[in-house]
């Protein structure tokens, strides 16, 4: 499949990159005498300072690995991984790649430390070594951010899934990070919690100027996003705007995965002869080039 055109302006704004992959592969460690099988094989792929990339694929391609990688807890067998410009296999730069780049995984009882929601997300900086007065303004800072400030005594444990994924967020952003990497993050959330930690991010984003990196099987929560990658066999095989990548409709099923509601509606009525734009992506979108089309 060809890759669709990405370069490194949104908008007309040139963008420097936080992340870059240069012809990478990675394989897991295997037995002796066992051929180690790729599971990324030579992927060049950057993201930009300030963007909201969206990373899409079916189980296995590749991507929650490829995050693994954006910093440093899986180092490239072949190839390079640059963050701000540091080689994530200097291992004496690990601590400062860490402290550019965070990872938000599945299940968020795995991330948290503590039973008392502002101790969890103090625990980062304090093992950084940061000053206990400015602890405590990030940790309030992080908390009024993601909409759990009023939840800092709270029981980490009696919190809904949606309330501690935000935690595990503000715990990221008390360690005053540049880019946030989430490995699906609502994939154990119900709908309101999935809604809540979109709504998070896409704050962080688009009113903090954050980094995003949001691995996803939602089709809905991609649309949302500046970009959208598809990885499948452990390379990046469509990339572009959503309405770009969601406009390839038969490639996308062709490798297993779905399109949102709204772009599957329009191609099918494509397919019956109605006259309809590609890349609808929204409800109200899909709403309005219907009834234009119907002419009511």
């Amino acid at each position: 499949m060809a890759i669709l055109p990405c370069g490194d302006v949104i908008e007309g704004i040139v963008l420097n990159k936080i992340i870059e992959l240069n012809n990478v592969s990675f394989s897991y460690p295997v037995d002796d005498g066992e051929t180690p099988e790729k599971v990324i094989s030579d992927l060049s792929f950057s993201i930009e300072k300030g963007s909201f990339t969206a990373v899409l694929g079916h189980n296995g391609c590749g991507k929650s690995t490829m995050a693994k990688l954006f910093n440093g807890l899986n180092r490239a067998t072949s190839g390079t991984v640059l963050v701000n410009g540091m080689d994530t296999s200097d291992e004496s730069k690990e601590m400062e790649i860490r402290r550019t780049v965070g990872l938000v995984f599945q299940n968020p009882d795995n991330q948290l430390v503590s039973t008392i929601l502002e101790e969890d997300v103090a625990f980062g900086p304090e093992n950084l070594g940061v000053d206990p007065k400015e602890i405590r303004q990030r940790v309030d800072w992080a908390l009024k951010t993601v909409g759990m400030y009023e939840y800092r005594t709270h029981d980490t444990h009696k919190l809904s899934g949606g309330q501690k994924q935000r935690v595990a967020i503000a715990g990221m952003l008390a360690m005053n990070l540049d880019c946030l990497v989430l490995d699906e993050p609502t994939a154990m959330l119900d709908p309101k919690g999935r809604k809540e930690v979109i709504s998070t991010i896409t704050k962080l984003n688009k009113e903090l100027g954050m980094t995003v990196v949001l691995i996803t099987h939602y089709m809905d929560e991609a649309a949302v996003a500046d970009r959208v990658a598809v990885m499948d066999e452990g390379r990046i095989v469509l990339d572009g705007t959503p309405k770009e990548v969601f406009s390839h409709v038969d490639k996308l099923k062709q490798i297993g995965l779905d399109v949102p509601q709204p772009t599957e509606l329009i191609y099918e009525l494509k397919k019956s002869g109605l006259d309809l734009p590609d890349g609808v992506l929204f409800d109200d979108e899909c709403t309005n080039v219907i009834i234009k089309a119907l002419g009511i």
